[in-house]
């Protein structure tokens, strides 16, 4: 009884962690960079669009003429189109992050087409204009971010058949946690940073529009100041591939 119990909490450990984890090919190979090559890095941004931060932020990148990209969460950019249409006025490129912000690790086929097409209707809707497509392998593909990096065996062979490049990311400051401070989240990417990098943070929560993500803007400023005077180019994220 104790070996089958142990089998069963080592399979479910094992699943647990190919379902989130940014490194892992289990269930699908997605982008996160190219870590250790080059001094290429580049920042992208979940859970917008969100008062007040991401105009703030918006302001830092524009002192720093860096561009990034924004993986949106669809029922926010319903409550604040005027965010993404200046995201993308300024050359920032706006990406799908589901409706909803489900863990995918959970959902069946119908619900993540769903979700996919409802974030990209809400952002076609506010931007005029069909999401970016961009040359992945010689195809052109739109980007997609999975909620908490969430993932079953299906989800990304499903996103792929959609017109999707999965994204995930090389460096993860945990910028949500509370108590989060600007240094902390420095601290926790510098500790990472080989060249490479996709880096994570977040300017909006998934839960409600509202989510205190000063740090990450201020984290923003402190590391692009950083990185640019150490030799690091900070590049939008389709030059990576």
């Amino acid at each position: 009884m104790l070996i089958e119990s142990a089998i069963v909490v080592g399979g479910a450990a094992f699943a647990a962690y190919h379902a989130t984890s940014p490194e892992s090919n289990l269930y699908g190979k997605p982008f996160r960079g190219t870590p250790g090559q080059g001094k290429q890095l580049t920042m992208t941004y979940d859970d917008g669009p969100n008062d007040v931060h991401t105009p703030n932020l918006l302001d830092v990148l524009a002192e720093h003429n860096v561009k990034a990209t924004f993986f949106l969460i669809g029922k926010f950019v319903e409550q604040r189109p005027e965010m993404v249409r200046r995201m993308a006025a300024e050359g920032h490129i706006v990406a799908n992050h589901t409706y909803t912000h489900p863990n995918l690790a959970w959902c069946g086929q119908r619900k993540l087409r769903d979700e996919l097409n409802r974030c990209k209707n809400a952002i076609e809707q506010v931007l005029g204009k069909e999401l970016p497509r961009f040359t992945v392998r010689g195809e052109q593909r739109m980007l997609f971010r999975t909620p908490f990096g969430g993932r079953n065996p299906s989800t990304l062979h499903i996103v792929r058949d959609m017109g999707y490049e999965p994204i995930m990311w090389s460096i993860w400051a945990y910028d949500w946690l509370e108590g989060t401070t600007p240094e902390i989240v420095q601290q926790r990417v510098s500790k990472k940073v080989r060249g490479g990098d996709v880096i994570l943070l977040h300017d909006g929560g998934h839960l409600v529009i509202g989510a205190d993500r000063s740090p990450s803007v201020k984290a923003t400023d402190f590391l692009i100041g950083k990185y640019k005077s150490e030799g690091y180019e900070f590049v939008p994220l389709p030059q990576m591939f």
